[in-house]
């Protein structure tokens, strides 16, 4: 491996190892090189994703998303101007990702740099997709799969895991301007966007939760087939990741849908059991 690629490589583990929180400890489900791919596809989903969280004003953030879109592009050709760019391009070349999934990314993080409404679940979809489920579609092409409606799930996926995020993050979003949840569920359940912003927790807002909660689990169910059309490390690490977005969904549940008061988590002896229940898929037992 060159040594500017190995660099490029190991600049990506320290990303992903630094800031994947839920996601990395997965990666070790993968033999090296697509661990590594998985790393190089992180650290462009962290660099893109800070472009919007950072402090800021939002002419600045937008300049900065624009000139990255096309950094990212001539990265693709070859023309490297950040230490991620020589292992995404060889992760995109290597595993023959469609280069429409960073641009879906692009395009969804693009969406955040304004404050966020949502009319319906519709066009909530749409976001879900640009910023989740590509990455999942990106993903498969690394873990390796073997039909093609593999890709119908591993979007449904996306939604799934995206969904859990929103309805995790609905405090620390919504105080950053960003209401997800959509105003015809909002409307539907008499809740509104300024109670979410102070936390209101009554009998509205848990009906709301409890539709939005049963609507999530329907995006996991729809994507349980996938597994079965993946390699054993792809199938492992699926389970872990799936595992542990539908255990944050599952913890939000227990909590009575509190997710002001403190940020839902699992324990590390939770996540633990479940990259010991993949084990048998990684070493394609089942």
């Amino acid at each position: 491996m060159p040594n500017n690629l190995a660099c490029s490589y190991a600049y990506c583990s320290a990303v992903a190892r630094r800031e994947a929180g839920n996601f990395y400890p997965a990666f070790w489900m993968l033999p090296g090189p697509q661990r590594r791919a998985m790393c190089a596809l992180y650290a462009f989903m962290r660099v893109t994703d800070d472009l919007t969280d950072e402090p800021g004003n939002l002419a600045d953030k937008q300049a900065a998303l624009v000139s990255w879109r096309h950094e990212v592009q001539e990265a693709l050709t070859g023309q490297f101007r950040h230490p991620l760019h020589p292992a995404l391009a060889h992760v995109i070349r290597k595993y023959t990702i469609p280069q429409r999934y960073l641009n879906d990314v692009l395009d969804g993080v693009a969406t955040d740099l304004a404050a966020v409404h949502y009319a319906t679940f519709a066009d909530l979809y749409a976001y879900c997709y640009r910023v989740a489920s590509a990455v999942g579609l990106a993903c498969i092409h690394i873990w390796g799969y073997r039909h093609e409606s593999a890709k119908k799930y591993a979007e449904s996926a996306g939604i799934a895991f995206q969904m859990t995020n929103i309805l995790r993050d609905l405090r620390e979003d919504a105080e950053r301007g960003r209401v997800y949840l959509p105003a015809e569920d909002l409307a539907r359940f008499d809740y509104s966007a300024e109670l979410l912003r102070r936390g209101e927790r009554d009998g509205s807002f848990r009906a709301l939760m409890r539709f939005e909660v049963e609507r999530t689990r329907e995006y996991y169910a729809a994507a349980r087939p996938l597994s079965k059309l993946l390699d054993g490390p792809g199938r492992a690490i699926f389970q872990v990741m799936s595992g542990t977005y539908s255990g944050l969904l599952d913890a939000i549940e227990r909590r009575d849908y509190d997710v002001f008061s403190s940020r839902v988590g699992l324990s590390p002896w939770r996540k633990a059991a479940l990259a010991i229940q993949a084990l048998p898929a990684r070493w394609a037992l089942v």
